[in-house]
Order: C-alpha cells, then sequence, then structure tokens
C-alpha cells in the first residue's frame, strides 16, 4: 500500500512521503538522516560507547583501555553468549557496584523472555536507555501516519499490561522491559499527543491484577467504540486473549454500560476513579448492543462489529506470531496488521517503514543510533549446530550491518551502551533490502527455538528433558515413549503446547489410565522454564495436552517426508511441526487427549 497524499494540503513533502504535521516532518527527516549515513552513524555510536565504558573492567579486561577504534574493538574483544556473561552478570546482581561492564550505573535488570538455564535472563540496563527506546517510540507514529490518515481523529484501544517484578539479592529492579516502560516518567507524564490517545487509562495499564486491568480496559474500550480508530497489543496473543475476555465477561460489562457503574470486582482505587472520569452516565443502548453483538452464535469479525471505525490492527505478527494471524483475520474481518517496530530486552533495534505491508512481507529497518550492530552469517542447514561463544577458536567472522548481502540469513549480534559487547541476541534475520544505506530485515525465528504461544521460548533440549521426566511416570505400567513430537497450537485462546506421543507397552505391561496422562502433562508443565510456568499462572499459556497416537503413526510420518524428498538415511523425526498435511496425519492417529489437570509452580520472587 503506498502513502496517502490526503494530508497534502497539512503536510510537506519528505523523502518517505506526504507528513501529517510540522512535528512529523522533523522525525522523518531524521529517520532519513539515520539511514542515508547509516555506517559512519555507526561508527560513531561504536566510539561513544567504547568512550563512555572505557573505565569499565570488561573492556580493560580484552585490552580496550583508551582505544575507541571500531578495528581494535573487533580484534580484541570475543562475540558471547549470555553464558559468557553470566559470572559478571551475577556479581551486578548481587550487588556490586564496581564499573564491571558498564562505567554508567546498572540501575535495573531487564528480565528476558529468552531463558537460561530455565530461568529468565538478566539483562543490565542503563537510566538514559530510557530516552533511546522514547526515541524509537516517538518515530512509530509519523511513519503510520504517512498511510493512515486521520488518525488525530480518534483513539487507540491497546490492551497494555504490566507484570509482576523482584529484585536482586543487591536490591536492583528486575523486571521485563515494557513494564520497566510503563512505569517510567516517559510514559507515566507522556504529553498529549492527538496522533497517540490510548481509551486505557494508565491507572488500569499499571495495575497488577490481570482481571482488574483487562476489564477496565475493555469497559472503557467498549464506552469509546465509535472513536477506536486502531486495536492493538504488543503481541497477537495478547490481542486474542482479549477477544477471549469479552467472550467469556460481555453480560457484566453490558450491565456497568447499563447502571453506569463499575464493577465489584475491580477495587483498585486509583482504577475506580479512572474508569468513573469515563463511565459518567448509564447508556442502556449501548448495553443493548453490547448484548446483541455478543450474543450472536458468530463471532467472526467482532472486532470491527462492535469497533466499526477501526482501520487496522496494530499487533506483532511475526516470528512465532504468525501462527495467530488466520484467528486474528477471522475475528477482525481481514483488517490490515500493522508491525510497527523490532525491539528486545537488551536494546531496541529498527521500525518498519511499510507498516501497512502484508505480514509475510514485514520488514524492519535497523536505527543505527541504537546500539552498534554485526551480523553472524547463519547457514540454516547449520540449524543444530554447536552455539558460538567467546570460548571457541578461532573467534567467528562478522559483518557489519552496511555490508549486509541481501537474500542472506544472520545471526544479530549487538554492543550497547549499558555495557554488553558483541553480544549474540539469537534472532535469526534475513536481509530483504535497504532503505537508504540501512539494511532491512525479516525477522525469521528465534535461534534453537522450537515452542512458543506467547513471551514463552522453548527449545528441543528443554522439551526431551521435560518428555524424560514425564515418561518416568510410565515405567510402573510397562510403557514408554517410542517417538514424540509437539506443536504449538494457536486455534484455541490461550494457545498451548501439544505434544504427540506414539508408545509401546511391553508384554505383560498395562496401558496407563488417563489421570496418569494428566499427570505426566503436568510433569512435563513442571519441567519447563519459568516464563511458560508464568504464562500458565497467568492467562497467556493455556493446559499442556498430550495425545496419544496409534502404533506405526511416526513410520507413517516419516514415509510423507520422503515421499516428499526427504533422505531415509538422514531423516530424523521432528521435535515440532507446523507443516498443515503432517499435523493432520498425526491427529488423524490419535486415540486420546489429555491435558494438564493444574497450573505448573511459579513464584514470581524466584530469581
Amino acid at each position: 500500500m503506498a502513502p496517502t497524499a490526503t494530508a497534502a494540503a497539512v503536510g510537506r513533502v519528505t523523502a518517505l512521503g506526504v507528513a501529517a504535521c510540522e512535528r512529523d516532518v522533523e522525525k522523518l527527516e531524521f529517520i532519513e538522516e539515520m539511514t542515508k549515513n547509516f555506517d559512519a552513524e555507526q561508527v560513531r555510536v561504536l566510539e561513544e560507547i567504547l568512550a563512555r565504558n572505557n573505565g569499565a573492567e570488561y573492556l580493560r579486561r580484552h585490552g580496550m583501555e583508551g582505544r575507541t577504534d571500531r578495528q581494535a574493538f573487533k580484534a580484541r574483544v570475543p562475540v558471547v553468549t549470555y553464558e559468557d556473561l553470566r559470572p559478571e552478570i551475577d556479581r551486578i546482581a548481587n550487588g556490586d557496584r564496581s564499573n564491571i561492564i558498564s562505567s554508567h550505573p546498572i540501575t535495573e535488570f531487564l528480565t528476558s523472555s529468552g531463558t537460561s538455564a530455565g530461568e529468565r535472563k538478566l539483562m543490565p540496563t542503563i537510566e538514559d536507555e530510557l530516552n533511546r527506546r522514547q526515541m524509537l517510540y516517538s518515530l512509530l507514529m509519523p511513519v503510520m501516519n504517512l498511510y493512515v490518515p486521520g488518525l488525530d481523529k480518534g483513539k487507540g484501544l491497546y490492551f497494555l499490561f504490566i507484570k509482576s517484578e523482584t529484585k536482586t539479592p543487591g536490591g536492583l529492579p528486575a523486571r521485563p522491559v515494557l513494564t520497566s516502560y510503563y512505569k517510567s516518567d516517559h510514559f507515566k507524564h507522556r504529553p498529549y499527543d492527538p496522533y497517540n490517545v490510548y481509551t486505557s487509562p494508565t491507572a488500569a495499564i499499571l495495575c497488577t491484577d490481570s482481571f482488574q486491568s483487562m476489564y477496565s480496559q475493555m469497559l472503557c474500550g467498549l464506552v469509546a467504540r465509535t472513536e477506536v480508530l486502531r486495536v492493538g497489543a504488543v503481541f497477537a496473543s495478547g490481542l486474542l486473549r482479549a477477544i477471549r475476555f469479552l467472550q467469556l465477561h460481555w453480560k457484566e460489562l453490558a450491565h456497568d454500560l447499563r447502571t453506569g457503574t463499575l464493577s465489584a470486582r475491580v477495587v483498585e482505587p486509583s482504577i475506580r476513579e479512572a474508569v468513573g472520569e469515563v463511565l459518567t452516565k448509564p447508556d442502556a443502548d449501548l448495553a443493548d448492543f453490547v448484548e446483541a453483538e455478543c450474543g450472536k452464535d458468530s463471532w467472526e469479525g467482532i472486532i470491527t462489529r462492535v469497533w466499526p471505525n477501526t482501520k487496522y490492527l496494530d499487533v506483532i505478527v511475526t516470528g512465532a506470531m504468525a501462527q495467530y494471524i488466520p484467528t486474528l483475520k477471522y475475528y477482525s474481518g481481514g483488517l490490515p496488521m500493522a508491525c510497527t517496530m523490532y525491539a528486545s530486552s537488551e536494546c531496541y533495534f529498527g521500525l518498519n517503514l511499510r507498516p501497512m505491508c502484508d505480514p509475510s512481507e514485514v520488514s524492519y529497518t535497523i536505527m543505527p543510533n541504537m546500539g552498534y550492530f554485526e551480523l553472524l552469517p547463519h547457514d540454516p542447514a547449520d540449524a543444530n549446530a554447536k552455539p558460538v561463544s567467546a570460548r571457541d577458536d578461532p573467534p567467528p567472522r562478522l559483518v557489519d550491518l552496511a555490508d549486509a548481502e541481501v537474500g542472506k540469513e544472520y545471526e544479530l549480534v549487538i554492543t550497547t551502551y549499558a555495557g554488553l559487547c558483541r553480544y549474540r541476541v539469537g534472532d535469526i534475520l534475513h536481509v530483504t533490502g535497504f532503505h537508504n544505506a540501512a539494511p532491512q530485515f525479516r525477522f525469521v525465528r528465534r535461534k534453537n527455538v522450537l515452542l512458543s504461544i506467547d513471551s514463552d521460548k522453548t527449545d528441543e533440549a528443554e522439551l526431551q528433558a521435560a518428555v524424560e521426566r514425564a515418561s518416568r511416570l510410565l515405567a510402573p505400567y510397562a510403557a514408554g515413549i517410542v517417538e514424540y513430537t509437539s506443536q504449538a497450537d494457536a486455534t484455541t485462546i490461550p494457545g498451548h503446547y501439544v505434544v504427540y506421543w506414539e508408545l509401546m507397552v511391553r508384554e505383560g505391561g498395562a496401558s496407563p489410565k488417563p489421570a496418569v496422562f494428566e499427570r505426566c502433562c503436568l510433569e512435563m508443565e513442571e519441567a519447563l522454564n519459568a516464563v511458560y510456568r508464568q504464562g500458565r499462572n497467568g492467562d497467556a499459556i493455556g493446559p499442556l495436552e498430550i495425545r496419544v497416537v496409534r502404533g506405526g503413526t511416526f513410520e507413517e510420518v516419516m514415509d510423507y517426508a520422503i515421499s516428499r524428498g526427504a533422505s531415509i538415511n538422514q531423516y530424523k523425526a521432528p521435535r515440532c511441526v507446523s507443516f498443515g498435511p503432517i499435523i493432520e496425519l498425526l491427529n488423524s492417529r490419535v486415540v486420546s487427549k489429555h491435558f494438564s489437570p493444574a497450573c505448573p509452580t511459579y513464584s514470581p520472587h524466584k530469581k
């Protein structure tokens, strides 16, 4: 979709298109400047990072004291993984305030959804990193305004939430990056922007109780239903949870609209006060409308039925979130889905300069002022190869972003103002082209991740360990697992893990009872990482399911793979499947289904 020219009367022409307002001109010209001078800006950023952190122990150890040049940096500083940096991170977390990796104080840890030894990774950050994140956020609407006119004439219904946080033994906060941002003054005291007005009160967003937060945000969104021009959440899975919440609670919400009162289940005083400013009087007509629409048998197109002026959905549907696209199309009546930015706990990276493109065509343009970035060439054929780390010899040869080759895949390596140096993020990116001198990337996947429903990430080793742990419960029945595979089932809300088991019962054994398989489901969940277990204890992930398939099923799967060209000598049963025909084959051979009967243990205060 090309930029609209309808704003020509009030905006100025920029290289990216017609700006919607004078403020947007400055932002769009900034994007052009950064992307034209990409490599020079990268050199400047690296020099600034090295100069700022010159007194840090980590850089001195690698011979960088007094050096800020890229050549020395590449020759002396190793490429590292989280495990390589864990000793330094543990020292900071335990209270060592010396300049370990950064000459600026580490003010908090951002808990990455990637995991290490089953727990969240702790990513160090510094106070002024918030300014860089805010800068990237400030570029999103000027770009969106190029493609969707009139967004200053309405509001955005966004379902935004904070998560639980804790403190490290040394007293530093440890929390997700979005929780950090929403609780910052940048967000709480943001200036009024007619192009970025939310229906959700800030008090509702900042409530840690997920029910009170969601209920209040949904109610306020219904009150403003004709003003809503865009509907969104951070991830596609979050927006679908909001739809599911409406399915479950529309009668109670309609009651509140009819009476002009807020449910007694919302007890937080700040939320009651904020919602009271929105829900000012009874509205029987709106209550009747909600009951009529939500009471219908079909929920197809429910978003545009309830919020008829919605122009697009603002959600991330790249990577693992792509599995939710068909469901979102169903509920939205086929609205466009805008993926606006690319970011992680470690660093914010860039934005999508064509936000209204088809999800399959999303490419992110890296902004060179966010950090210093390098690329590790990635061969898809080596997906199961041993990870590269600082202990490897010889060290890997990295490519500067400006030298990326279109059509090739790379793993992203970052150096941040907070002190991460040549750190492997684990994201696999495909180069699709350039905007000026800035490379553009399609996000392919997280390295080595098999299963993901929300912010969870489960790799093959972790799944294997979980299956082995659960299989011990089969031993008393003289039964064992012949073969297994899995899929992330996004057809349910919330989505959930499905694990297919083919069993063998030895002579004299007995087929386990359903209750045994249910215990196996829970045992697998107990073996999975903290991010998964947190999602299960909230509303982000549904109960794990084991589907037992009849004997010989995995031989049929192999036969099918070989018929499509797989080598019989090199064939290995996939530990995760997403190809429709194979999933259909597996489902057609299921003899019983079993779900986890309870949530696995999870403590938000455990490191």
